[in-house]
């Protein structure tokens, strides 16, 4: 039985994805799990892991393509069998693509914008930008599964108007931002301008945050060749607090807020052309030294380029800690559809009031943001309390 490989929908808003290099030739036998292709999408460039056991054959895509989703690129066949012929797999790709709209979340208030006839298909993300840019999507050509209208299309179509029919040349001085930098554009600002933020900061003593690193830190990298930084207690910490507070780790959906039993912790990650938000999942189960292992393995994955679908998916809440930069406070983005973002500023000696008296103290910042659609400030002040309390006892609640 021949199995097909398809550009997969990594997220929800993608529409296509570029193809940038082959691990294996045509005609090579690969085995379920292991690498196949390396494939670029708006979050990273990732691995895709071959689906079935067999013969790679009926290579269909290039190095440098850019695919729409859903389209089948290559077949995985038995030794001595013939791939699919092109009739035999024309579906393929509609049909995937189906599958991977019919996993995106009506987005509430968009019931007004206007539709393409019905003749027209058409990606949502192709819609709102079409009535951004004006561009009428009948005198559009569809390039996608099915002459399916994507975003590029809409662009593609908007650039003569914009320009008068001539081309557009960069002038001197401006930077084309990457792939990974134009989606960071794109969604904090729609974060910005759909989620109703608001913040909330508070200073704690990370006196006994650092005596429990350099407490714990030799035992575990003797019991395991790992580093043990403050980024992976903060997730330890969090994630068990996260527990008690429900709310700060659900998602707001077009059907209300879903509550999460399970912590997958998002942590930003600098890489060359932006930030990543790699996920460790089940962090409030997981040992201060697994998820050192899985901070450490998933951050040279991103910035070697090399993650995979799993290590962006399904985060329920984020951390984003600068404290490494020396910064001392500020305010992060809430990634839809999470409730909350966790900033975390860097530890430093600052004077206190301690029983009335001057005193110096390690010292931290955190800033919670918070989707008032999902949270108050009293949950996210309670929330910052037992978090505090969390860093002044990190071995009660990681015992």
């Amino acid at each position: 039985m021949a199995f097909s490989v398809v550009m997969p929908a990594l997220e929800m808003a993608q529409e296509t994805g570029k193809l940038i290099a082959w691990r294996k030739k045509e005609g090579d036998p690969v085995t379920k799990g292991e690498p196949l292709l390396d494939i670029e999408t708006d979050k990273a460039v990732m691995e895709v892991e071959a689906p079935a056991d067999g013969i790679l054959a009926g290579i269909k895509a290039s190095p440098g393509a850019d695919i729409p989703v859903g389209q089948t690129i290559a077949w995985i066949v038995a030794p001595g069998e013939k791939p699919p012929t092109e009739n035999e797999s024309a579906i393929a790709a509609p049909a995937a693509r189906a599958k991977a709209e019919s996993h995106a979340a009506p987005v509430p208030g968009r019931a007004s914008e206007s539709a393409p006839p019905q003749s027209a298909r058409i990606s949502p993300k192709a819609r709102r930008l079409a009535k951004e840019l004006g561009v009428d999507v009948n005198s559009v050509r569809g390039t996608g599964a099915g002459g399916e209208i994507l975003a590029s299309d809409v662009q593609a179509a908007a650039a003569p108007a914009a320009s008068g029919g001539k081309t557009i040349k960069k002038a001197a001085g401006f930077e084309v931002p990457s792939t990974l930098g134009r989606l960071m554009a794109e969604r904090t600002t729609q974060s910005w301008t759909t989620v109703p933020h608001f913040f909330v900061t508070r200073e704690i003593e990370a006196t006994a945050l650092n005596q429990y690193r350099d407490q714990l830190a030799p035992e575990i990298d003797h019991a395991h060749p790992i580093r043990i930084t403050h980024t992976d207690l903060l997730v330890a910490l969090t994630a068990r607090v996260l527990l008690k507070h429900p709310r700060l780790n659900s998602s707001w959906t077009a059907e209300g807020i879903r509550v999460h039993d399970h912590v997958n912790m998002g942590v930003a990650i600098a890489v060359n052309d932006g930030v990543v938000a790699a996920v460790i999942a089940g962090a409030q189960a997981a040992s201060l030294a697994e998820i050192a292992r899985l901070r450490r393995d998933v951050a040279e994955r991103a910035r070697a380029g090399k993650l995979r679908p799993t290590d962006l998916a399904d985060a329920t809440f984020t951390i984003s800690n600068l404290g490494m930069y020396h910064v001392d406070q500020f305010s992060a983005i809430i990634t839809p559809p999470q409730a909350a973002i966790l900033a975390v500023g860097s530890i430093a000696d600052r004077v206190v009031a301690l029983e009335g008296k001057p005193a110096v103290r390690a010292m931290m910042t955190l800033t919670l943001s918070c989707d008032h659609r999902a949270a108050d400030g009293a949950r996210a002040a309670l929330f910052l309390n037992d978090l505090a309390e969390a860093i002044r006892q990190p071995d009660t609640w990681l015992a």
